[in-house]
C-alpha cells in the first residue's frame, strides 16, 4: 500500500476533509453571523493541520481533552461533527457543548471526553494536570491532551501547569499553538524569549518545536509524544507554529494592527494549501479529488446550517436548571455518641478518616498536609500515614495549583478534598473557583460536574494580623454553583464535613481556626454514619422577642451576650445557620413569626457582607411580619490589625451584641 510519509492515501483524505469541514464551518459561521444569526465566531482557520496531527494520535473518548476555543478543527478530529458545530455557534437547545449556555467555540462533549471549557485562557492547563494525575492513580494509559495560543503562556496557570505535571510525571501534552497574536499584543511584546525556550528547565517534560502548518511534521511530533505519555515518561510541550488566517474573532479587525504584506505572508502558509501542494507534488493524491472533497464539504455544510437553523432554541423556562444538581433528601439523624469531648480539629479529622475509608476515590491534598505535620492546625494528622503518600500528599505552594488540578481531578471521577491553608490566600485560585468549579455543571448543561470539597480555615481573634484574620463568608455566599457550610461546634464540623464529600456538587468548608480547640465548640462524637445535610440550621434557644441569626465564632459570642443581660430564658432565640448556601429560610420564618425583631451577628465586614443579604432576604419575604428593623453586628470595614487591642475595636465583641440586642428589646 502506497504511502506518503507513513500515511495512506485514505488517512489523508480523512485529514484533509476535517480539515477542509473545519475551514468551510469558519466561512458559513461568518456568513450567518453577518445574517444577525449569532453574535460571536472565533475559528480555527490557519491552525486546522496542528489541530487534526493532535487529533488523530488520540483515542476519542478514552483519553481526556481540555481544548481552547481556537480547537475547533481539534474537535472534529475527535469526532464532533459539523451539525453538532453549529448548534453551538446558534445557541441552540441540543448544542452538546453548552445547551446553548455558552459563547461559540467553547467546547465540550462527554462521549468524546472534551471536558467543557470556559472563557478564562490558561486554567484548562491545571485542569488537564488533575485529570492527568487522576489517570496515572488508575493506572490506565490515557493520555490528557491540553492546547492554548501562545499568549496564554504568560498565565502563571501555565508554568504552575508545567511544574506539577514534570515532578509528577503526569501523562499530559501541552500543545501551544503559536500564531504570533495575543489578539492585537505580537508574541514580542509579552515574551522574553520564545515558548520553546522558556519552558526548558522542567525534569521530565519532553519540548518539540514544529512547523504547525506542515501537518507531516506536527503529526510526528504529537505521535512521539503520545507514545511516550502512554509509557508513563512524563509530559510534553509541543508549540506548533501556525498563522492566524481570520481576525482574532468577529469582534476584532486585525487591520488595525496588521499590514497587508504580512497578512498577505499568511495565506501563503494555508496549510490546507500545503498539504494539497505536498500530496500532489509527490503524485499522491491529485487536484481533481481535492476539489471535489471541498465541493462535496460545501454541500454538505449548507445542508448540515439549514438543517441547524431549524432547531429549537432552549427552553427560557430551563434557565435555571442545572446550577446545582438534584439533593439528596437526608434528614438529620439523632446523634449516637461514640465519645464524650471531641474538638472540632479532632472531629475534622476523624470525619475525613470516615470518608476515605467510605469512598476509595477521595483524595486529599494541600500545603503541609501531609505526616508528620498534618496541616499547620493537624486537621489532616495521621491520614498520609493510614492511607498512603498516592491518596494523601502534598501539594505545591500555590492555591490556584490546589484548585485547578481538583477540578481536573472531579470530572475524571475522584473527589479531591482540597485544603487551602488560610482563607486569607484564597485569592489566587478565585478564577479557577469562579469562572470553572462553581460553573462547570451549568455551562457544560449537567455533561459535567464537579465534586469537590474546598477546606478553608477562616477567621480572626487569634492575633494573626491581616493576612492570618479575614473572614471571607461575603464574598463568597452570592456566588451559585458551590455550597457553604460554616460549622460552630465538633458535631456539626463532622456531620457537616461528612455530607459534603458525598455531595455532587462543590463545596467550600470553612473552618473558624479560633474554634478549632476551644472547650465550648467542644460536643459528644456522633458515629460514622451521622450526616448533616445542608440548609438545616440549628436552635440553640427559644424565645418570642427577638430572633438572633448568627453562625460560626460569633454563635458563642451571642450566648454570651445573651448571659450578659441576665434575660428571663425564653425572650431570645438564637438560630445557627449552619450552612451559608443553603440559608434555612424555613427556620428563620418560623423564628420571625414569633419574634417580630431579627439581629444578624457575624463576623465578616459590615459592608456588602453576609448580614446586609440576609437582611434583604428578610425584609423582601418576611416585612409584614417584622416589628422593627433588622439590625445587624458585624467587623468594622477595616483590614483586621495584628495588634490584640485595636484587633479587639475591629472585630464584633460581647459587648457589641448585648448593646444591639438592648437596643431592638426598647424598639
Amino acid at each position: 500500500m502506497a504511502r506518503l510519509n507513513g500515511f495512506t492515501k485514505k488517512q489523508i483524505i480523512e485529514v484533509y476533509r476535517k480539515m477542509a469541514l473545519s475551514r468551510r464551518l469558519d466561512e458559513k459561521m461568518l456568513i450567518l453571523l453577518k445574517q444577525g444569526k449569532s453574535f460571536f465566531h472565533i475559528g480555527a482557520s490557519g491552525h486546522e493541520a496542528a489541530q487534526l496531527a493532535a487529533a488523530i494520535m488520540m483515542k476519542p473518548g478514552q483519553d481526556w481533552s481540555f481544548p481552547y476555543y481556537r480547537d475547533g478543527a481539534f474537535c472534529i478530529g475527535l469526532g464532533m461533527t459539523g451539525r453538532e458545530q453549529l448548534l453551538s455557534f446558534l445557541a441552540k437547545a441540543d448544542d452538546p457543548n453548552s445547551g446553548g449556555r455558552q459563547m461559540p467555540q467553547h467546547y465540550g462533549h462527554k462521549a468524546l471526553r472534551i471536558v467543557s471549557q470556559s472563557s478564562p485562557t490558561g486554567t484548562q492547563f491545571l485542569q488537564a494536570v488533575g485529570c492527568a494525575m487522576a489517570c496515572k492513580m488508575e493506572k490506565s494509559k490515557e493520555v490528557v491532551y491540553v492546547s492554548s495560543g501562545e499568549g496564554t503562556t504568560s498565565q502563571g496557570d501555565f508554568h504552575e501547569a508545567l511544574n506539577w505535571a514534570s515532578n509528577a510525571k503526569a501523562p499530559v501534552i501541552f500543545h501551544i499553538q503559536d500564531n504570533e497574536y495575543a489578539i492585537s499584543t505580537h508574541r514580542s511584546e509579552q515574551t522574553a524569549s520564545s515558548i520553546y525556550d522558556i519552558t526548558s528547565g522542567y525534569n521530565n517534560l519532553s519540548r518539540y518545536e514544529v512547523d504547525g502548518s506542515d501537518f507531516f511534521e506536527t503529526s510526528l511530533a504529537f505521535k512521539q509524544a503520545v507514545e511516550r505519555a502512554r509509557r508513563n515518561k512524563g509530559p510534553s510541550v509541543i508549540v506548533s507554529h501556525v498563522v492566524r488566517l481570520l481576525p482574532h474573532s468577529s469582534s476584532d479587525d486585525q487591520r488595525k494592527y496588521r499590514d497587508e504584506k504580512a497578512l498577505t505572508a499568511d495565506q501563503k502558509k494555508d496549510p490546507l494549501v500545503i498539504l494539497e501542494s505536498t500530496c500532489v507534488s509527490e503524485k499522491f493524491i491529485m487536484p481533481d479529488e481535492f476539489e471535489k472533497i471541498r465541493s462535496q464539504i460545501e454541500k454538505e455544510v449548507d445542508a448540515d446550517s439549514g438543517w441547524a437553523e431549524d432547531q429549537d432554541y432552549p427552553d427560557p423556562n430551563t434557565a435555571m436548571d442545572h446550577i446545582y444538581g438534584d439533593r439528596d433528601n437526608i434528614q438529620e439523624s439523632v446523634i449516637n455518641p461514640i465519645s464524650d469531648k471531641i474538638v472540632i480539629v479532632d472531629s475534622i479529622n476523624h470525619a475525613l478518616h470516615e470518608e476515605m475509608e467510605f469512598n476509595e476515590k477521595m483524595v486529599i491534598y494541600g500545603q503541609d498536609i501531609a505526616d508528620p505535620k498534618g496541616g499547620v492546625f493537624t486537621a489532616t494528622k495521621g491520614l498520609s500515614k493510614r492511607f498512603g503518600a498516592d491518596r494523601v500528599f502534598n501539594s505545591p505552594l500555590a492555591e490556584s495549583s490546589i484548585v485547578g488540578t481538583a477540578v481536573g481531578m472531579a470530572v475524571a471521577g475522584y473527589k479531591p478534598v482540597v485544603e487551602i491553608q488560610f482563607g486569607d490566600y484564597i485569592w489566587t485560585a478565585m478564577m479557577q473557583i469562579r469562572n470553572e468549579v462553581a460553573t462547570m455543571r451549568y455551562r457544560s448543561n449537567n455533561s459535567w460536574t464537579c465534586p469537590m470539597v474546598i477546606r478553608v480555615p477562616v477567621g480572626g481573634y487569634i492575633h494573626g494580623g491581616l493576612c492570618h484574620s479575614q473572614s471571607i463568608d461575603g464574598y463568597f455566599i452570592h456566588l451559585p454553583g458551590i455550597y457553604i457550610a460554616y460549622p460552630s461546634c465538633a458535631s456539626d464540623a463532622k456531620g457537616l464535613l461528612k455530607m459534603a464529600c458525598r455531595m455532587n456538587d462543590p463545596v467550600i468548608f470553612m473552618e473558624h481556626k479560633g474554634l478549632y480547640r476551644q472547650g465550648y465548640a467542644s460536643t459528644e462524637e456522633p458515629d460514622d454514619e451521622y450526616l448533616l445535610p445542608f440548609g438545616k440550621g440549628r436552635q440553640l434557644a427559644e424565645g418570642d422577642e427577638l430572633t438572633l441569626i448568627t453562625w460560626g465564632a460569633m454563635v458563642q459570642k451571642s450566648l454570651e451576650a445573651i448571659q450578659i443581660l441576665e434575660l428571663p430564658n425564653d425572650i431570645i432565640e438564637v438560630l445557627d445557620l449552619r450552612t451559608l448556601n443553603p440559608i434555612d429560610m424555613d427556620l428563620i420564618e418560623s423564628s420571625i413569626i414569633k419574634t417580630g425583631k431579627v439581629l444578624v451577628v457575624h463576623e465578616d465586614n459590615m459592608t456588602n457582607g453576609p448580614g446586609a443579604e440576609i437582611s434583604a432576604m428578610i425584609a423582601d419575604k418576611f416585612f409584614e411580619l417584622l416589628d422593627g428593623p433588622v439590625r445587624r453586628v458585624a467587623a468594622k470595614d477595616s483590614p483586621v490589625p495584628f495588634n490584640w487591642q485595636i484587633e479587639e475595636k475591629i472585630l464584633p465583641q460581647t459587648q457589641d451584641v448585648s448593646d444591639a440586642i438592648k437596643e431592638l428589646l426598647e424598639y
